[in-house]
Protein backbone atom coordinates (compact mmCIF):
# COMPACT_ATOMS: atom_id res chain seq x y z
CA UNK A 1 0.00 0.00 0.00
CA UNK A 2 1.37 3.43 -0.73
CA UNK A 3 2.49 6.13 2.29
CA UNK A 4 -0.05 8.48 -0.24
CA UNK A 5 -3.09 6.48 1.20
CA UNK A 6 -1.65 6.24 4.82
CA UNK A 7 -1.65 9.86 4.96
CA UNK A 8 -4.68 10.73 3.30
CA UNK A 9 -6.70 8.50 6.06
CA UNK A 10 -4.72 10.39 9.23
CA UNK A 11 -5.56 13.30 7.75
CA UNK A 12 -9.27 12.66 7.30
CA UNK A 13 -9.12 11.09 11.23
CA UNK A 14 -7.46 14.01 12.49
CA UNK A 15 -10.19 16.07 10.80
CA UNK A 16 -12.79 14.14 12.13
CA UNK A 17 -11.74 14.43 15.91
CA UNK A 18 -12.64 17.50 16.52
CA UNK A 19 -12.53 19.43 19.66
CA UNK A 20 -15.68 20.19 22.08
CA UNK A 21 -16.69 23.51 21.77
CA UNK A 22 -16.07 25.37 25.20
CA UNK A 23 -19.05 25.71 27.53
CA UNK A 24 -18.91 28.51 29.81
CA UNK A 25 -18.94 28.35 33.60
CA UNK A 26 -21.18 31.06 34.05
CA UNK A 27 -24.82 30.79 34.62
CA UNK A 28 -26.40 30.56 30.78
CA UNK A 29 -29.21 33.48 31.41
CA UNK A 30 -30.75 34.24 27.86
CA UNK A 31 -33.81 36.47 26.74
CA UNK A 32 -36.77 35.65 24.93
CA UNK A 33 -35.02 35.81 21.50
CA UNK A 34 -31.84 33.83 22.61
CA UNK A 35 -33.61 30.96 23.72
CA UNK A 36 -35.51 30.61 20.67
CA UNK A 37 -32.20 31.33 18.83
CA UNK A 38 -30.63 27.88 20.64
CA UNK A 39 -34.16 26.20 20.02
CA UNK A 40 -33.20 27.02 15.60
CA UNK A 41 -29.33 26.16 16.51
CA UNK A 42 -30.31 22.61 18.52
CA UNK A 43 -32.62 21.95 15.48
CA UNK A 44 -30.29 22.60 13.00
CA UNK A 45 -27.67 20.54 15.00
CA UNK A 46 -30.13 17.78 14.96
CA UNK A 47 -31.00 17.95 11.22
CA UNK A 48 -26.88 17.94 10.29
CA UNK A 49 -26.75 14.83 12.69
CA UNK A 50 -29.50 12.83 10.81
CA UNK A 51 -27.98 13.90 7.46
CA UNK A 52 -24.69 12.82 8.62
CA UNK A 53 -26.06 9.27 10.06
CA UNK A 54 -27.47 9.00 6.57
CA UNK A 55 -24.76 9.59 4.41
CA UNK A 56 -21.72 7.26 4.31
CA UNK A 57 -20.15 8.08 7.84
CA UNK A 58 -16.58 6.48 6.86
CA UNK A 59 -16.54 8.45 3.95
CA UNK A 60 -17.49 12.21 5.29
CA UNK A 61 -16.19 11.66 9.32
CA UNK A 62 -15.54 15.42 9.38
CA UNK A 63 -19.24 15.93 8.55
CA UNK A 64 -20.18 13.30 11.32
CA UNK A 65 -17.90 14.76 13.75
CA UNK A 66 -19.10 18.67 13.46
CA UNK A 67 -22.75 17.68 13.58
CA UNK A 68 -22.02 15.48 16.57
CA UNK A 69 -20.10 17.96 17.92
CA UNK A 70 -22.78 20.84 17.32
CA UNK A 71 -25.42 18.46 18.89
CA UNK A 72 -23.56 18.31 22.15
CA UNK A 73 -23.04 21.84 22.31
CA UNK A 74 -26.25 23.01 21.95
CA UNK A 75 -28.09 20.33 23.66
CA UNK A 76 -25.86 21.34 26.82
CA UNK A 77 -26.97 25.20 26.22
CA UNK A 78 -30.12 24.26 26.07
CA UNK A 79 -30.75 22.16 28.97
CA UNK A 80 -28.64 24.51 31.13
CA UNK A 81 -30.79 28.22 30.01
CA UNK A 82 -32.27 29.85 32.01
CA UNK A 83 -34.72 32.54 30.65
CA UNK A 84 -34.88 35.80 32.14
CA UNK A 85 -37.63 38.36 31.68
CA UNK A 86 -37.39 41.84 30.82
CA UNK A 87 -39.09 44.33 32.25
CA UNK A 88 -41.13 47.03 30.46
CA UNK A 89 -39.75 49.94 31.75
CA UNK A 90 -36.66 49.01 33.62
CA UNK A 91 -35.55 51.89 36.02
CA UNK A 92 -32.21 50.75 36.18
CA UNK A 93 -29.88 48.57 34.04
CA UNK A 94 -30.02 44.79 33.77
CA UNK A 95 -30.00 41.65 31.81
CA UNK A 96 -32.11 42.14 28.45
CA UNK A 97 -31.76 45.96 28.45
CA UNK A 98 -31.17 48.13 25.69
CA UNK A 99 -28.49 51.04 27.58
CA UNK A 100 -27.73 54.17 25.77
CA UNK A 101 -23.83 55.43 26.76
CA UNK A 102 -21.83 59.05 26.70
CA UNK A 103 -18.09 58.50 26.64
CA UNK A 104 -16.01 60.87 27.82
CA UNK A 105 -14.98 61.35 24.20
CA UNK A 106 -17.93 62.55 22.97
CA UNK A 107 -18.67 58.99 21.29
CA UNK A 108 -22.72 57.77 22.09
CA UNK A 109 -22.90 53.94 22.46
CA UNK A 110 -26.27 51.89 22.72
CA UNK A 111 -25.95 47.85 23.02
CA UNK A 112 -27.95 45.45 24.62
CA UNK A 113 -26.97 42.90 27.38
CA UNK A 114 -28.06 39.67 26.69
CA UNK A 115 -26.59 36.01 27.19
CA UNK A 116 -23.00 34.67 26.32
CA UNK A 117 -24.16 32.71 23.00
CA UNK A 118 -26.44 35.42 21.59
CA UNK A 119 -24.07 38.39 21.85
CA UNK A 120 -22.59 39.58 19.06
CA UNK A 121 -20.87 43.21 19.39
CA UNK A 122 -21.29 44.00 15.48
CA UNK A 123 -24.90 44.22 15.65
CA UNK A 124 -25.23 46.04 19.41
CA UNK A 125 -25.46 43.08 22.16
CA UNK A 126 -22.95 42.26 24.21
CA UNK A 127 -22.86 39.50 26.91
CA UNK A 128 -23.22 40.00 30.25
CA UNK A 129 -20.16 39.15 31.62
CA UNK A 130 -18.29 41.59 29.32
CA UNK A 131 -16.46 44.10 31.53
CA UNK A 132 -18.69 46.76 29.66
CA UNK A 133 -21.99 45.22 30.87
CA UNK A 134 -20.44 44.85 34.27
CA UNK A 135 -19.56 48.18 34.48
CA UNK A 136 -23.04 49.48 34.06
CA UNK A 137 -25.39 46.54 35.35
CA UNK A 138 -27.62 48.40 37.83
CA UNK A 139 -26.83 51.79 37.00
CA UNK A 140 -29.53 54.63 36.89
CA UNK A 141 -30.01 56.69 34.41
CA UNK A 142 -28.00 59.65 34.78
CA UNK A 143 -25.44 57.61 36.83
CA UNK A 144 -21.35 57.49 35.68
CA UNK A 145 -20.08 53.91 35.57
CA UNK A 146 -15.74 53.22 34.82
CA UNK A 147 -15.19 51.57 31.84
CA UNK A 148 -11.78 50.61 31.03
CA UNK A 149 -10.33 53.47 33.31
CA UNK A 150 -12.96 56.27 31.73
CA UNK A 151 -16.21 57.58 32.62
CA UNK A 152 -19.02 56.75 30.85
CA UNK A 153 -22.52 58.19 31.96
CA UNK A 154 -25.74 56.42 31.32
CA UNK A 155 -28.00 58.11 29.57
CA UNK A 156 -30.92 55.98 28.50
CA UNK A 157 -31.98 52.36 29.44
CA UNK A 158 -35.10 50.62 27.60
Amino acid sequence: MSVAFTRENDLEATAADLPDRPISPHPNLVTASGLAALDAALAQARAAYGAAQKGDVQADRTAMARATRDLRYYGARRASAQLVETLAHPQTVQFGTTVTLDRADGRRQTFRIVGEDEADPGRGSVSYVSPLARAVMGKAAGEVAVVAGAEVEVVAIA
